[in-house]
């Protein structure tokens, strides 16, 4: 059964909205580092081969710090965080942007010196290379003239355009 118009039932409620998370920048710096430290000491276990027998050996390896284990910490999420970030006082723009720059070099570093995969980290850093490539094929147009390689090396390029 819906409510009868013309109610005032939202006037009983006792809060509007979500909490605010942190009631101060340095609150909100004070949660993050927990979480830094938190991830620091948090590891993964990779398997590794070493010597000319392949002998199969476990590494320890670090936790890339991330966006989305921060918003997991601070029990918020992506979106949250985002607007957050557009709309929050200038005290808590600096914390966020200097939190962002942290996750930003950690996972660019660890990229760098082959800690982390450096695939997964440009993908999630948006640094991977494009390059458009376009090609305007119809009907009238002769290949005929093309040398087997050269046709090869064509539909090389079609699939690459097809699969984008």
């Amino acid at each position: 059964m819906a409510a009868p118009s013309g109610n005032q039932f939202w006037k009983l409620r006792s809060k509007h909205g979500r909490d605010i998370l942190f009631a101060t920048p340095e609150l909100l710096w004070d949660a993050c580092v927990e979480y830094f430290e938190a991830t620091d000491a948090r590891k993964w276990t990779k398997k590794d081969w070493v010597g000319k027998d392949a002998v199969e050996v476990d590494r320890e390896t670090d936790t890339p710090y991330t966006i989305t284990g921060l918003c997991l910490y601070l029990n918020c999420n992506r979106g949250y965080f985002s607007d957050f970030k557009k709309t929050c006082s200038q005290d808590f723009s600096v914390i966020v942007s200097r939190v962002e720059d942290i996750i930003f070099t950690q996972q660019f570093e660890g990229a760098s010196v082959g800690v982390y995969n450096g695939n997964i980290i440009a993908r999630n850093l948006g640094l991977i290379e494009k390059s458009e490539i376009s090609a305007t094929v119809n009907k009238e147009t002769d290949f005929s003239n093309l040398s087997n390689t050269e046709l090869e090396q064509l539909a090389i390029s079609l699939e690459k355009i097809n699969a984008h």
